[in-house]
């Protein structure tokens, strides 16, 4: 038979199709997307090891303090710039459908976040008299630092033998601030030298790096008692003169993080870092007065049903200063959290089918720290089980504390908010660990406010009274919006952004005073509450309007905490496809 002539264009077409038409390796892309997100989890860890702790690992590191240098903050973003130039040299498009495309997502929105963060130098103005200051955050350690073994208790005194150095090392890090033109607002100064004085005031014994020791431990007190009294003690003397006599002076008058050079630059990068939305200073406030204005006309029809009452002011200020809308003691308050908890578990398998296994307690901020502290915070549980999480509550003067709040900072920390959304994502082994571990402000916080208001449709206010917390709780975070951008970038003076806290929420005028500090010395953070919760509430008001009768609110809600933290460009995609399918 004779054979067929050859085609040589079609030859020669084909084999040009077969290597330059294919389609990219995707089970290799998604290797070298895990590969290098393994990378970054390890490396992270190694770093800032004191984190491994925070976070619950179940391998965690905790026998160090971090290298807290500006040689060691050199090379972390050298590792930082490694790993972005990795990842985007990845096609993440090629990964749709994959586990690796969030993974992917996720530490590509991180690496450029934190990279373009560095233009407000945040470690060398770092005086912070809230939750990013050492001293909060090395007691909030020192409270779950393993202890349970010899071994741990060991490795506990490594740790903390490390503290003198890295108190001395930030008076290096402000030094080179102040000579480079960074500082701290004088406020905040003053509020930090406060806490140094209670800490170096307070017996022995209640100081946060010897009261880890439990009952029984005698030895291993005595070891953290004579640490603490010939080394942590001096070195905090140190910081504290340091403040005073050299620091302050230095300090800023000017409240705003404008006043720091880049600092304009630096608001917008905080703002996506934090709230992973990019959005202008003048956005974000006038974000926040429009949701005021829904937020006051919800308050009116609560006031003329309950209080006999339209005017907001008079109202909130009932709410914070006559005797029946506060609390008498501090077990009062302990006990009033617990049992919103309580009921809020008791609800949770109604609204969610994820529902981790992980417990959480209600324990008060140490005493040195709660005069400057939030209303609440919340800790992660560890991954081994071996630690309940825990929700911090703030019960300083408790007589001036009102009740209007309270249950809803409940809800907002453990169910269904932080405790509920990071055990879920921590409890899903088949997520990366970046995923698991890590938290991304606009997700995290914005699903703990949205979780506030949920908590209304669980049927978890007591009162009136509580429904004004909720709504004086969504005010503070409209506020926080307006206040955050105002004081950073367009002017605000303290006492303005004090007023407007105190005219549109029932906050107390102490934790007014420490909100205040808070936003100063974190740019930025506070605008992911608002700004995370209308995205999340925005998606479940679509997928009402796509789904109608077919709307499960459960599948809803484990659709959005599955993937564990996520930018929130991520979710609004994820859902968008969701509705789709």
């Amino acid at each position: 038979m004779k054979a067929l002539p050859v085609n040589r264009f079609c030859v020669t077409a084909t084999l040009l199709c077969t290597l330059s038409c294919a389609g990219p390796d995707v089970d290799a892309i998604a290797n070298d997307v895990s590969a290098v997100a393994d990378d970054y989890v390890a490396a992270y860890f190694d770093a800032f090891p004191h984190q491994s702790t925070l976070g619950g690992l179940r391998n965690a590191i905790h026998d160090r303090l971090p290298d807290n240098s500006t040689s060691a903050l050199a090379r972390w973003r050298a590792t930082e710039d490694s790993l972005l130039a990795r990842l985007t040299a990845l096609d993440g498009t090629a990964l749709e459908g994959r586990p690796q495309a969030i993974t992917y997502g996720f530490l590509r929105s991180l690496l450029e976040a934190s990279v373009a963060y560095r233009s407000c130098e945040i470690e060398l103005w770092n005086v912070s008299p809230t939750w990013t200051g050492w001293q909060a955050e090395f007691a909030a350690l020192a409270s779950i630092q393993p202890i349970a073994t010899a071994e741990d208790r060991a490795a506990a005194l490594r740790r903390f033998r490390e503290l003198p150095r890295y108190i001395r090392t930030e008076i290096a890090n402000l030094r080179l601030g102040v000579r480079m033109g960074y500082s701290a607002p004088k406020n905040n100064v003053r509020a930090v030298v406060e806490q140094m004085n209670s800490l170096l005031a307070a017996p022995l014994s209640s100081s946060p790096f010897t009261s880890m020791a439990d009952e029984g431990m005698d030895d291993f007190r005595t070891d953290l008692e004579q640490l603490v009294q010939d080394d942590i003690r001096p070195a905090i003397a140190e910081y504290r003169s340091f403040l005073q006599i050299e620091y302050l002076a230095a300090a800023r008058e000017a409240i705003g993080v404008s006043a720091n050079p880049n600092g304009a630059e630096c608001y917008r990068a905080a703002v996506r870092y934090h709230a992973t939305i990019d959005m202008s200073p003048e956005q974000v406030h006038q974000t926040g007065l429009d949701q005021m204005e829904t937020i006051l006309a919800q308050m009116r029809e609560i006031g003329a049903r309950s209080f006999g009452t339209t005017d907001t002011e008079e109202l909130l200020q009932q709410l914070r200063s006559e005797p029946q809308y506060l609390f008498r003691t501090r077990r009062q308050m302990i006990e009033y959290a617990e049992a919103a908890v309580a009921r809020a578990k008791a609800e949770i398998p109604n609204w969610f089918g994820l529902v981790p296994s992980a417990p959480v307690i209600v324990e008060p901020y140490p005493a040195f720290q709660e005069k400057s502290a939030p209303g609440g915070q919340a800790v992660a549980p560890a991954e081994d089980g071996s630690r309940p999480g825990k929700y911090l509550i703030n019960t300083y003067q408790p007589e001036k504390q009102p009740i209007a709040g309270l249950e809803s900072t409940a809800f907002h920390e453990t169910y269904p908010g932080h405790h509920l959304q990071i055990s879920v994502a921590m409890e899903n082994k088949e997520l990366h660990p970046v995923s698991r571990y890590f938290f991304l402000s606009g997700f995290g916080e914005g699903w703990a406010l949205y979780s506030e208001r949920l908590a209304d449709e669980m049927g978890l206010f007591t009162t009136d009274v509580d429904r004004m917390g909720l709504l004086s709780a969504e005010a503070h975070r409209a506020a926080r919006l307006v206040v955050d951008a105002g004081m950073h970038v367009l002017g605000w003076e303290r006492q303005q952004a004090m007023n407007y806290l105190l005219e549109h929420t029932a906050l107390s005028e102490a934790l007014a005073t420490a909100e205040i500090d808070r936003f100063l010395a974190v740019p930025g953070q506070a605008t992911a509450y608002m700004l995370g919760n209308m995205e999340i509430r925005r998606l479940r008001e679509l997928a009402e309007r796509k789904l109608g009768d077919e709307f499960d609110i459960k599948e809803f809600h484990d659709r959005v905490l599955e993937d564990g933290s996520v930018p929130l460009i991520m979710l609004r995609e994820k859902i968008e496809r969701w509705l789709q399918q």
